[in-house]
Order: C-alpha cells, then structure tokens, then sequence
C-alpha cells in the first residue's frame, strides 16, 4: 500500500517511530508553504531557521534511504496550501494511505481533520512521540479540582517521571521548588560565558523568502547566522549550556540587562519546539551534569531548569489543548487599545522597552522575565487588547509557536483568561523592573518619581490600571494589598495618576 506521510515543520524528531520502518511503499512530505509564513508577520530569523531545519531534516531522511518530497517555498508544484498540496500528491503518486503526526496546533488539527473527512483512501494519525504527555493529561489530572495550580502538576510529573527524586517519594534537597532562590539580580560579579552560536550562510533561504514577497519584521545576518540548523548543532548547543551556564542559571534566570540578551539562558526553546531535541534527553543532560558538578552546581539551578519544562511547558500545552478554541477569545479585562508601533521598531525613550524590543528584532529572542514583566506588562498595563499583543509575541520570537506562546500571552502575561493560570496579574510598577533589572539607571525616566514630568510610565500606569479595574479584583485576595494602598492615596493623587496615565496612552496612538 502506497503511503503518503506528512512532516510538519515543528515535527522534526529524528527518534520518531517511523524512521525505524523501511519500505519503498512510503513517501515523506514537508514543504515550505505561504499558509505557514503568513498567518502572522514573522521574524525573518523565525522563517528562516524553520526552513533551515526542515531541509536538513529532509537530508538526514534522505541519507537513511526514505523517498522525501520536499517543497520549496518557489517550488512550481507548491499550491502554498496544506491541504491543496496532499490532495495533488495523492493524485500524482497514486497514494492509498495518508498519515501524519498530531499537530501541535489547533488551527492545522482542525485543517487536517477536515482534510481527512474529504480523502476517500485510509487516513491515521500518529503521536509525536516528544512529550511527557498527552493532550489530554493536564484535564485527567485536574479533573474535580477547583483550581489549575501548575505546581500541582509539577510535583505530580516528578513523581510520576521519577526526576530529582528520592525513591520517587521525596524532592531530592529537600524542596519542591527553589524559586525563592532564582530571583538574584545581576550585578556582573561573574563572567558570562559566552553563548553557543553559530556562523552560518542562509542567503539561499534568505533569498527564496524575500523573493516570494513574505512580509517580516526583524534583522538578520545571512553570512553568520546564529541559531541551530540541525540536530547536531542543538545537541552541541545543550552541551554548551550544562557545562557552561547551568552552573549560574537558577541564579539569574529572572535577571535583565542592557549589555546582556541571554546571561545565563540555554536558548534550546527553538530546537525543542521544532523536536529536535526531547524534553527528556535536555532535563537528563542537565541532571547529568548537576550530579558530576555538586560542588560547582547547586540543586537550584538545575532544578530551576527543569520546572520550566516538566512544570511549564508541559502544563501550557495541556491548557491549550484543554481550552481551546474558545481560549484565544479570551479577554475578561475588556481591553481594547491597540499595542504602540514601537514594538516594531523599538523607538522609545523607556530604557527597558527599547533593550527588550531591540534585542528582540536583532536575535527573535528574549528571555521569559523580558517577556512577562517588561513587554507583556507594559501592553496589560496600557490596556492592549489580547489579539494584538498575541499576533506579536507569536510573530517576533523563534520558539514561538501558539500551543506555548498563546497560553503564556493571553493567561499568564495578559490575564485574559480571568485567572486559569495566573491567580494575579503580572503587573507590577517600575520598582520591580528596578529591583530585577539593570535599565532603570541609565533611562530618561526617574523609576522614583511616581508621578509628574520625568516619572516612570511604569508607576502611574500601574496605579492607573488597578483604579481602571478595581472592581473586576476587589474579591481577588492576592490584589487585596496593592488594592488597600490604592485606597489610602488620597482623591487628588488618583485623578492626578488618572489624567497623566490617559494622556500618556492616547499620545501612543497618534
């Protein structure tokens, strides 16, 4: 029976079943398609290390004696379809059998269970065999519990997967959780090894994309492009990060700086999301290295490590699957502004904004705190609407794909989902951003100054948005301090906080 198999771009997981099978009977399908560059605007560095990825993946499938069809984006055949293109290659190979792995994405399960409905040959759909779990685990295991707590399910995952764990019944060191330890500032007492990177020529990729006129935000340097094309560079790339910044992770993994895009982060998000490195093969790699170097690594900072994987990664990918559709409609704060053009350009006098955007637009990269209470807290604060700030997140950053990005934007950074899996809005004024960071020294702004000309936008914008929504978290025990300090400002305070806040978020929309 001839068999046709579809690849998905994010799919490139070089352990997968499949490839243990040998038969002439089977062809594999990847294909670089407009439907995929542009449902969003993109980072170019984004495009291009998918594409990048796919065609070396294509090679290595090739090289193990697998028939692949591999379309190009300039490819006379590409219907830039998914489903236009499956249905010609059913027709032109005479296929009998269409197969694919689970998407990880909403919009292409959806596309490819109508594209099942209409073949009238056998249609299977395979796991990715990559995560912990399966779609629907997260919804199993908090079946009859009032709340989503994620570090529930992260103790149930190391107990279940026996990581970090004394006779699977006890955290090793004692302790769930050492967030408490993670939360150092950096003052640059430390080298910062140098990050893993590569100096690779795309001008060819580079060229097919721009030639097709797909719209990109972003920089790239064709001659010396920095990112992981193959299997190979991602296992030298995690190599990289468990010698040589793991020792220092969990210490500075919420600490920002202008002079540093990366300190100590492993930048592995874009070869895990695309599969070619395993949840499991990059928390074993680091657990390796933990117990080789207990004198130079401490428990926190792998196990720092790890909670974003076994804990997040996995915990985001179960709410989406448990929530969606209806989650990326979610917008409980009734928010309606639109997100300023300078998250394009990064043309603002707010330090922190300027290096976070900038250094976003040059690497399609910033690290989670950069995310969470600089870009996302400044669009939550301002009132952006969820679409916007959505559609930005998931263009502008390489490891954005929706099933990890929607439910950290729209839940965790935005709060539009009323609370499922932040229990408090990530707000907070420029004191944070001053205690965490590096940008407040150096800004036109005055992080002391709470209100007036040369205030920090972060403190009376903050003020602002609890007086704006003071009712919808009046019952809220976790706002009910700063809710309480809002209350003592006197009347005259607030209408001041009131009117320069306004005036600040109308002048971004002129």
């Amino acid at each position: 029976m001839k068999t046709l198999r579809l690849i998905l771009g994010d799919q490139l997981n070089h352990k997968h079943s499949w490839y243990r099978e040998n038969s002439d009977e089977v062809l594999y399908f990847i294909a670089e398609m407009r439907q995929e560059t542009d449902y969003t605007v993109h980072h170019i560095q984004k495009i291009v290390a998918f594409f990048e990825a796919m065609g070396q993946f294509a090679n290595w499938l090739e090289s193990r004696g697998k028939q692949v069809i591999y379309y190009r984006l300039d490819n006379r055949e590409n219907q830039q379809n998914l489903a236009a293109n499956i249905k010609q290659l059913i027709k032109r190979f005479a296929i009998q059998k269409f197969e694919y792995q689970l998407p990880d994405e909403y919009r292409l399960d959806k596309q490819l269970k109508i594209l099942t409905r209409e073949l009238e040959i056998e249609c299977c759909a395979y796991d990715t065999e990559h995560f912990f779990t399966s779609r629907e685990a997260l919804s199993n295991f908090f079946r009859g519990k009032k709340t989503l707590l994620m570090e529930n399910f992260y103790r149930h995952m190391r107990k279940k997967h026996d990581i970090l764990m004394s006779q699977q019944v006890k955290p090793e060191g004692g302790k769930w959780n050492y967030d408490q330890s993670n939360r150092n500032k950096w003052k640059g007492d430390l080298v910062v090894p140098g990050q893993c990177r590569f100096r690779k020529e795309v001008g060819h990729t580079l060229a097919r994309i721009r030639q097709a006129g797909v719209k990109t935000i972003g920089d790239i340097n064709p001659e010396g492009f920095s990112w992981p094309g193959d299997r190979k560079d991602s296992l030298k790339m995690l190599q990289h990060f468990c010698k040589h910044l793991l020792p220092h992770f969990g210490d500075f993994q919420d600490a920002m700086d202008p002079e540093e895009t990366c300190l100590f982060h492993s930048r592995l998000s874009f070869s895990l999301n695309c599969k070619l490195l395993s949840p499991r093969e990059v928390i074993d790699a680091a657990i390796h290295r933990w117990r080789k170097s207990q004198r130079t690594i401490s428990i926190s900072q792998v196990e720092g490590f790890i909670r974003q994987i076994l804990g997040w990664r996995e915990y985001m990918r179960g709410i989406y699957w448990r929530e969606m559709p209806g989650y990326s409609h979610c917008n409980v704060l009734q928010n309606r502004n639109r997100l300023p053009k300078w998250y394009w350009t990064a043309d603002t006098e707010m330090n922190c904004l300027y290096h976070t955007i900038k250094n976003s637009l040059e690497h399609s990269y910033a690290h989670h705190i950069q995310r969470l209470m600089i870009t996302g807290n400044f669009a939550l604060l301002i009132q952006t609407h969820p679409d916007q700030i959505d559609a930005w997140y998931l263009g502008i950053y390489i490891d954005a794909v929706q099933w990890v990005e929607m439910p950290n934007t729209r839940g965790m950074s935005q709060f539009a989902d009323g609370g499922m899996i932040a229990t408090k809005p990530y707000v907070s004024s420029g004191a944070y951003i001053n205690k965490m960071s590096n940008y407040c020294g150096d800004c036109k702004y005055n992080v002391n100054k709470k209100t007036g000309e040369g205030a920090c936008p972060f403190n009376y914008l903050y003020w602002n948005f609890l007086m704006e929504k003071y009712d919808y978290f009046k019952g809220n025990p976790r706002m009910a301090m700063a809710l309480n300090m809002l209350d003592k400002k006197p009347k005259k305070e607030r209408q001041g906080i009131h009117r320069q806040a306004n005036a600040f978020i109308r002048s971004m929309s002129q």
